[in-house]
């Protein structure tokens, strides 16, 4: 099966204000993206480190009334913040608010900040990546439970390139793996992704592939669909006012790809 190249755009919630979010999001929507993420921090990854930022999920649920066809998410929650039957009920009721568009993204969490500012045991890379495998069949037997269930098989994104845990969790459990780099190592991630799948027993076909890609740079997607990748996410945040004009190109892009 050939998958359609998709779209989605990062709306990172960082030095804007929340009405500009919002209207953001409804502009991507409105201009034909595929899905709208934004990303579980409690501060700016860049710029200014003490600059606006607000929370992931309670955005979500905003983003879910106010949209009405995007696939909504984040790119990715931290396993570590939550409890993972807390995260499958967030998921399951957002899902419900949307109409059945939520993504839930998942990692094992890095940023060593939110972590120590908000309480949580940062632990090692090691212990965080052991949570995030046993979080997962919670995830998924929690939905099997709640009253009601989801609306849908809700996809979950696992986001992370580590070739011995990361990418062997996603053959297991991914509707979508996220990863990050040139188009080199999305080809190699994505092998060693296929060798997972042949251990897990899993059709790599199932797993859609994505990654990250520079807004300015949309002659960089072929490369991208050449090196396995189908689902491209372009970033953006406030200290561009969530500019969204180099979206365009990319859209024209990815709907001449899809017409063959």
């Amino acid at each position: 099966m050939t998958r359609p190249v998709r779209i989605a755009v990062q709306l990172q919630p960082q030095h804007g204000d929340y009405a500009q979010i919002r209207a953001t999001a409804v502009r991507a929507e409105e201009m034909g993206v595929d899905i709208v993420f934004n990303w579980d921090h409690f501060f700016p990854l860049s710029g200014d480190p003490g600059g606006k930022h607000f929370e992931c999920w309670t955005m979500l649920g905003s983003w879910a009334e106010v949209t009405e066809r995007v696939e909504i998410g984040a790119l990715v929650s931290a396993n570590s913040y939550r409890n993972p039957e807390l995260l499958a009920d967030m998921a399951r009721t957002v899902d419900h608010i949307s109409g059945g568009r939520l993504i839930l993204g998942i990692g094992a969490g890095w940023f060593q900040r939110d972590y120590e500012e908000y309480g949580y045991e940062f632990g090692s890379a090691g212990t965080r990546l052991t949570a995030l495998r046993d979080a997962l069949p919670r995830i998924e037997s929690r939905w099997e439970r709640l009253n009601p269930p989801p609306t849908r098989e809700i996809p979950i994104l696992i986001g992370g390139g580590g070739e011995r845990r990361t990418l062997r969790y996603a053959a297991r459990h991914a509707d979508i793996w996220h990863g990050f780099g040139q188009p080199d190592v999305i080809r190699h991630k994505n092998r060693v992704l296929d060798q997972w799948c042949a251990g897990e027993g899993r059709d790599p076909g199932e797993i859609e592939r994505s990654c990250g890609a520079n807004p300015l740079k949309p002659e960089t997607g072929d490369g991208l669909v050449a090196a396995g990748a189908n689902l491209i996410t372009l970033s953006f945040d406030g200290r561009t006012g969530y500019e969204l004009s180099p979206l365009a190109d990319w859209l024209a892009w990815r709907d001449q790809r899809n017409r063959g």
